[in-house]
């Protein structure tokens, strides 16, 4: 096994105009990938290099800073791209829907309720869809964690990921936080989260 730096699924501008096309290439040419160089430098000569992130989270109290931080921004950032696609927004059907509905009450609850953790997240951080034992829970986590870590209270898969740190928005948006996560629900792939959400089912 080993870590790639994966390619972004779709152009610079194709997220426009809700994220705009300076800050997708800013966030993904040098955000994205120094964390995935400096996460390949921390493990570089060690077992970790032969390790899967799922494993490295699962003890991640046991890793270094270094390991913790950037591993995180090279895996949250994953999964945050692929959660988007030009040809997103809408509503999610099928399986995903109906958990939905019955979690949260509505498709319109659920999108208030992870707006609030998106908007309330403190400084940087990253707000969560997760699957924790077969149940749909929203979670926020600070920095660069996610919910696979053994850090944090609340953990489970993630299915849908919101950057709410200010270099995915600053330009466009400067500090009007929710205005950005307004328009991201434009952007949503549904499609994809499904499949993340079978996928933890499964598992």
């Amino acid at each position: 096994m080993s870590h790639e730096f994966p390619e972004l699924p779709y152009a610079y501008d194709a997220l426009e105009p809700y994220i705009d096309a300076k800050t997708m290439e800013v966030h993904y040419s040098k955000h994205h990938r120094t964390y995935f160089d400096k996460f390949i430098a921390a493990i570089k000569g060690s077992e970790l290099e032969s390790t899967s992130l799922k494993e490295i989270f699962a003890n991640i109290s046991k890793q270094s800073p270094a390991v913790r931080n950037n591993g995180g921004g090279y895996y949250n950032h994953v999964i945050y791209w692929n959660c988007m696609s030009p040809n997103g927004g809408g509503e999610p059907t099928g399986e995903l829907q109906t958990a939905i509905n019955n979690t949260f009450g509505s498709f319109a609850e659920f999108k208030e309720q992870f707006a609030q953790a998106a908007i309330n997240t403190f400084g940087s951080g990253f707000a969560w869809l997760i699957v924790k034992n077969g149940e749909l829970k929203i979670v926020s986590t600070n920095n660069q964690d996610n919910p696979l870590m053994d850090v944090n209270a609340e953990q489970g898969e993630p299915i849908l990921a919101l950057d709410v740190w200010e270099h995915a928005y600053y330009i466009s948006y400067q500090n009007r936080r929710p205005e950005y996560i307004d328009a991201w629900w434009n952007v949503v792939n549904w499609n994809a989260v499904n499949e993340h959400y079978q996928a933890a089912l499964a598992q």
